[in-house]
């Protein structure tokens, strides 16, 4: 029953998947030609910057791809807009191995997609591909630059870091309010630079479009999270080839926490998962004489990646993969009066749920084996674990 409800759920799934993805938002682009075509954009809020994109023009048309030769410019309404720009980008990488030994940058032009943050008499833009950050900055005077900062190897092989950006900004971005402090103390990150940008712009009176402001985006949940543990053990003695014992599946009330991280890209679609919960499983063995009893208590701290299918507004079907670390509370086996004490491993956890609106989700969750007394070289044991969970999400 089990296995055939985890098979039927990834069939689910796998279909849902196909539909979920395809989320079609009103935007438009701007070609060639400065022709303006007003259409629905698939946003899979890029986690890179994009060199193409898929339109419809209406709901029931099919969708077609447009790409960075033949259009200027697109956007997806109060969720992104994109440039296209010939510039000069430096690639140098962060990565040790790989670490230019060279202070300057080293620049090659190409044509990129480039994401507006801030617009303004003073702009700013973003580039992304991968591990690859670099921020990019226009002016009524100027035009578009990359805003300089590389890490390099100095000859003695330690790191060096070019901080050119700051002396580009003090250069060119002069207003009464903006010290040279400010500037010295300014990081290459986005929020910072959107905070500069927007203090700028504010102090040379101009108007200010900020467009990271229009993305609404969870960022926490904290829910709490009940349910019915159904468990078994088995121990096994290899030395001695004896009988496996297997001990009485049981049931068990489960409760915790769970705290979600949103990750900031890919429509909300992937999260960092942390679950404390204690759980209690009291059996006896079934098939050997004198019986053998268990008492294992145990918190779970199971710390995973989980990904989101949108079916709707309100709904949406989740799958999720942890890994498991347990903290053993005086947990004991017992036979003939003797006591072997019960001390986990970590094992895995595979789940797949539904969540309604922003509050109510059910969960099924099934564990891979843990062995129990891994501490005890002469026997090893067989615990595994079927949830069926439900949460409620207080924020």
């Amino acid at each position: 029953m089990k296995k055939s409800l985890l098979i039927y759920l990834a069939i689910f799934l796998s279909t849902s998947y196909c539909y979920s993805q395809i989320v079609f938002e009103k935007g438009y682009f701007i070609n060639n030609d400065d022709q303006k075509t007003e259409c629905l954009i698939r946003n899979v809020d890029w986690r890179s910057n994009p060199a193409e994109f898929d339109y419809k023009l209406s709901e029931n048309d099919k969708s077609k791809t447009e790409n960075i030769v033949s259009v200027k410019e697109f956007g997806i309404y109060n969720a992104a807009r994109y440039k296209r720009y010939t510039v000069k980008i430096d690639r140098s990488s962060q990565s040790i191995r790989e670490m230019s030994t060279v202070r300057s940058p080293e620049f090659a032009e190409e044509q990129l997609f480039l994401k507006a943050l801030v617009e303004g008499k003073a702009s700013l833009y973003m580039y992304i591909d991968a591990d690859l950050t670099r921020f990019f900055y226009q002016t009524d005077s100027t035009g578009m630059e990359q805003l300089v900062f590389k890490s390099f190897l100095t000859p003695d092989r330690n790191i060096g870091r070019n901080y050119a950006y700051k002396q580009q900004l003090l250069n060119s971005l002069k207003c009464k309010s903006i010290s040279k402090k400010d500037i010295e103390k300014l990081e290459y990150k986005r929020k910072e630079l959107i905070a500069f940008f927007e203090k700028y712009n504010t102090c040379q009176g101009s108007n200010i479009v900020n467009l990271e402001k229009a993305v609404h985006r969870d960022v926490f949940n904290l829910t709490i999270r009940a349910g019915i543990n159904t468990s078994s053990l088995t121990l096994m003695d290899p030395y001695h080839n004896f009988k496996d014992i297997s001990f009485n599946r049981g049931q068990s009330f489960r409760s915790g926490i769970e705290l979600e991280f949103i990750l900031p890209f890919n429509k909300n679609k992937w999260s960092i998962i942390l679950e404390p919960s204690y759980q209690r499983y009291k059996s006896q063995s079934t098939n050997r004489s004198p019986t053998i009893t268990t008492n294992y208590k145990v918190l779970e701290v199971p710390i995973g990646v989980r990904h989101y299918f949108f079916l709707n507004e309100q709904s949406r079907i989740f799958i999720n993969a942890s890994l498991i670390y347990s903290l053993d509370f005086n947990s004991k086996l017992e036979f003939n009066n003797q006591f072997i004490n019960i001390s986990s491993n970590s094992n895995f956890a595979f789940g797949a749920g539904y969540k309604f609106g922003k509050k109510y989700s059910i969960e099924l969750r099934q564990q891979t084996n843990r062995d129990i007394i891994y501490n005890y070289p002469y026997w090893a044991s067989r615990y595994s674990v079927t949830s069926l969970i439900v949460g409620f999400s207080i924020f």
